[in-house]
């Protein structure tokens, strides 16, 4: 080995700057029916220790971080130091295998109608007095 290639040089990681993003998710895109929110949880599925040993680097730390309880998806990537959109990506592939549960946030409530309330509320005040 040449003495002028620094020790640094080869220790390089997958995740280092220099490996570009689209080799940490295989090349793969993020399937249309996985959209995840910033508050979206993830946690590791029951007995997957076995199929998460064969997982890449950075879809193995995925794991180990939700291994303990629900994380959000913006805790994911905080944690990773990773992108926003890779990890979705990352998530999309745990989940096709089973390897995580996914708890999508609760949809905000829809407007409600006044006038189907103040029925409501009629007819519980004819009912029970108020």
């Amino acid at each position: 080995m040449p003495d002028d290639v620094p020790e640094q040089d080869l220790d390089l990681e997958l995740t280092s700057p220099l490996v570009p993003l689209f080799v940490i998710t295989n090349g793969r895109a993020l399937p249309p029916d996985h959209e995840y929110e910033h508050t979206t949880l993830v946690m590791a599925a029951q007995d997957t220790s076995a199929a998460a040993r064969t997982l890449s680097p950075e879809a193995g730390q995925v794991m180990d971080l939700v291994a303990d309880g629900f994380l959000s998806v913006a805790e994911v990537a905080g944690h990773t130091h990773l992108p926003l959109g890779i990890v979705r990506i990352l998530l999309a592939q745990l989940e096709e295998d089973s390897l995580i549960l996914v708890r999508r946030p609760i949809p905000r409530a829809e407007r409600v109608d006044r006038e189907l309330v103040s029925a409501v509320l009629e007819g519980l005040k004819n009912r029970f007095g108020a």
